[in-house]
């Protein structure tokens, strides 16, 4: 096997790799030795026709396609490792060459590790987050533990109000006919949550207990299923039970039921103690953004289109795995956000390519610096790992290959990195 590397514009380059003939016969061979039960050969019984005379009933190209396969699945990872590019996406294979008693050529287009350019990346301005607790802080979370401890009472002598939490029955007609998924018995509906389409909620205000009422709505153009989207729809409706919320009052008694504290005054100061301590992380974790975005934002680099695709692969699985752990399939996800696979990776190109920008250009500052991360360091975090998934530490590094750890070097470097940059930056 031979390689040549072409360069080319934007951080791409060609493999040409020439795969000789005696190994790509063994190619041959192999593709016809998967494929032979394939074949009806008069005078043969089912796989027993030699490969010579299935190529003269079918032509000599009848294996070429597999062998094809072979040939490149034994020779191209070998050949960009041979080819000395540091390669960051899945090669582009074409056949350029192939035939019998011929060596086998094909090319591999790849995209390779852009140079980075670090431009002012120490003492870095920027403006610093702001973790500071107002009352309002305090007031928005004190009304949502009011919330969750709400009570619901039942109301019968009056209508349906704004905020009011039904029981309903409906269903629902488009041209005078039900559809799928148009229909519920005693449904728990919010009034005012715009949890409905249109004015569904609204037409529910001044119905009373036993009520049977008619809503008209039109489903919005954009409505995931395509049959519905945009047409007029009657639903008949009944109202079962209205109930209204009750909030507690705010005062000793409810700290002293909700908390640890006998008064009003020490819960509010606890409350105030829990939120200044989410607002520091945030605000830690903002101000390493900020600093690590405006040193990506000074450095030059080109990024290959190819690595971004790559990157948007990555994070399309990554959204597969996810919604498959909720018992969605990504057909079925598409179809509830009316979503396609074009639509979702157009949106997720801008993230990936700060996310391929970002971490080349920590990479960077790690080599600048001369960051180095110690098998000590290592086996810190390995404990961290090994405590959180309840396992022995020497039981986890069995798991790990050599690569996982290099790995794992590789990303406490870049987080030194970023402590490096936030420390050194200033946050005014």
């Amino acid at each position: 096997m031979s390689v040549q590397v072409e360069k080319l514009e934007k951080n791409m380059a060609k493999l040409t790799i020439e795969v000789d003939a005696a190994q790509f016969e063994d190619a041959m061979k192999k593709a016809f030795n998967k494929n032979k039960n394939k074949f009806n050969i008069p005078g043969f019984r089912k796989g027993k026709a030699p490969r010579a005379m299935i190529e003269k009933m079918y032509g000599e190209g009848i294996f070429y396609e597999d062998a094809a396969d072979e040939a490149i699945n034994a020779t191209c990872m070998q050949a960009m490792d041979e080819s000395g590019l540091e390669i960051v996406s899945r090669p582009e294979v074409a056949v350029e060459q192939i035939g019998k008693d011929k060596p086998f050529i094909y090319t591999a287009l790849v995209a390779v590790r852009p140079e980075v350019t670090l431009g002012e990346y120490k003492g870095i301005e920027v403006e610093k987050a702001d973790a500071a607790v107002t009352a309002e802080d305090v007031e928005a979370e004190l009304k949502k533990v009011q919330e969750q401890n709400a009570r619901l009472l039942s109301v019968e002598d009056r209508p349906v109000a704004d905020g009011d939490k039904t029981v309903i029955d409906f269903e629902g007609f488009v041209d005078g006919k039900p559809f799928d998924g148009g229909k519920a018995t005693d449904y728990e509906l919010t009034i005012g949550s715009h949890s409905f389409i249109d004015t569904f909620e609204e037409q529910l205000v001044g119905r009373n207990i036993g009520e049977e009422c008619e809503v008209n709505v039109t489903f919005p153009e954009e409505y995931h299923a395509p049959e519905l989207a945009g047409k007029p729809a009657t639903f008949k409706v009944t109202v079962k039970e209205i109930k209204v919320k009750e909030l507690p009052a705010l005062d000793d008694e409810f700290a002293g039921e909700v908390s640890e504290f006998e008064t009003m005054d020490e819960y509010k100061k606890d409350i105030e103690a829990k939120i200044l301590e989410r607002k520091q992380k945030e605000a830690a974790t903002e101000n390493e953004n900020r600093v690590v975005d405006r040193v990506a934002a000074n450095a030059s680099l080109e990024i290959p289109d190819k690595m971004v695709e790559s990157q948007i692969d990555n994070m399309v699985q990554d959204t597969a795995r996810r919604m498959q752990g909720q018992g969605l399939s990504m057909d079925m996800y598409m179809k509830y956000t009316g979503m396609t696979m074009d639509t979702m990776r157009d949106q997720m190109r801008p993230q990936a390519l700060k996310r391929i920008q970002t971490r080349l250009v920590l990479e960077e500052v790690v080599k600048a610096e001369d960051i180095q991360v110690s098998d000590e360091r290592l086996d810190e975090e390995l404990a961290k790992m090994a405590a959180a998934y309840q396992m022995e530490v020497d039981k986890l590094k069995e798991y790990m290959s050599d690569r996982d750890k290099e790995q794992m070097k590789e990303d406490l470097a870049v987080q030194e990195a970023v402590d490096f940059l936030v420390a050194e930056a200033k946050l005014v």
